[in-house]
């Protein structure tokens, strides 16, 4: 029995409908290079993006591009060679106040995760003087919180403490363990590999200074010109975090690949860490940067009459907020 014209005329309107916008992955997927600025968990999202693919899905094709600290990798961004990449809330504000346009569309933990692990004899602030410490690299943000919460015990960095580029987390607790530094600045798990070595714990960055970190930073130039990729690769971000939250076993097994940690209780650990850490909604957090403020200040003063909203844009998180798209990945109606 035939179909009648009118209706085959319909499926083929469907079909040609279906051709163009129901199977976005014959599309090709937009390459960009993201940034990674650390071997450390706090990294954790991109690597649980690409791994899960997750980017595949949202039409991208991402190769992350392991940097080291805010200064090399803003510089990255700025000349185009990454699309984006986390970088520290001071180093964006000090680069568009000398004529970059960098803004950061999304905040991932309201605090950070690092430690500052020293040698056993080691045991208050004031015992730091003439002593090395060892961070990733000059304007990182191991830089910027270790110098920091040293002005806040009554030290001053380069004149008290030495502070020496060592590299990744491996290295500083290398530099450590061979006696080249006397403390390091260390995040989580490599943080408790030193404990465990002997070192100790003198201050935890996180209840010393509020300091919102692990930020999604691209040009403002890509919010206006490409905003379609932009919000590809935060709605990929907002989805790493919920997958993470969601899949413990796939999300560990991920870390143990970038990180090559096998110790169940480090992996453990780091999970718990972060599951209760990573925001599910993560807007820019535009409140408590006093600290910030305060580092920024001392070589470009006039950032005390510029506002947050300045260096930050919340639409990307808002519109996916806003639509209930981030309330269905948490099952919430």
């Amino acid at each position: 029995q035939l179909f009648p014209r009118g209706i085959i005329m319909a499926l083929i309107v469907c079909s040609i409908f279906w051709s163009a916008y129901g199977q976005p992955q014959d599309k090709p997927l937009k390459k960009i290079r993201w940034g990674v600025t650390a071997l450390s968990a706090s990294n954790w999202i991109p690597w649980i993006a690409k791994e899960a693919k997750i980017y595949e899905k949202n039409g991208l094709d991402v190769e992350l591009v392991l940097l080291r600290g805010s200064g090399q990798t803003s510089a990255a961004i700025v000349s185009g060679s990454i699309f984006g990449a986390p970088v520290t809330t001071p180093t964006v504000m000090l680069a568009d106040l000398g004529g970059a346009d960098l803004v950061t569309v999304a905040h991932t933990v309201p605090g950070v995760q690092t430690k500052l692990l020293v040698r056993p004899e080691i045991r208050k602030p004031e015992d730091l003087k003439g002593k090395k410490i060892g961070i990733s690299s000059l304007g990182s943000l191991g830089d910027f919180l270790e110098r920091y919460i040293m002005r806040k015990h009554g030290l001053e960095p380069g004149r008290d403490v030495i502070l020496l580029s060592v590299g990744g987390p491996p290295e500083v607790l290398q530099a450590l363990m061979s006696r080249v530094i006397e403390g390091g600045d260390l995040s989580y798990p490599v943080s408790a590999t030193a404990e465990k070595q002997g070192f100790r714990v003198l201050w935890d960055a996180r209840k010393e200074v509020v300091y919102p970190s692990m930020s999604v930073v691209t040009r403002r130039k890509n919010t206006q010109d490409d905003r379609d990729t932009v919000m590809r690769m935060v709605k990929s971000h907002v989805e790493g975090i919920a997958y993470f939250k969601a899949h413990k076993d796939f999300s560990l097994k991920v870390l143990t690949k970038y990180l090559k940690i096998t110790d169940r209780d480090l992996l453990e650990g780091s999970y718990e860490i972060y599951r209760e850490d990573f925001i599910s909604v993560p807007y820019p957090i535009m409140h408590g940067l006093e600290a910030t403020y305060e580092y920024v200040a001392a070589t470009r003063p006039e950032i005390r009459s510029r506002k947050p909203e300045e260096f930050m844009d919340s639409s990307f998180i808002a519109e996916l907020d806003k639509s209930g798209f981030i309330k269905k990945l948490y099952g919430q109606k």
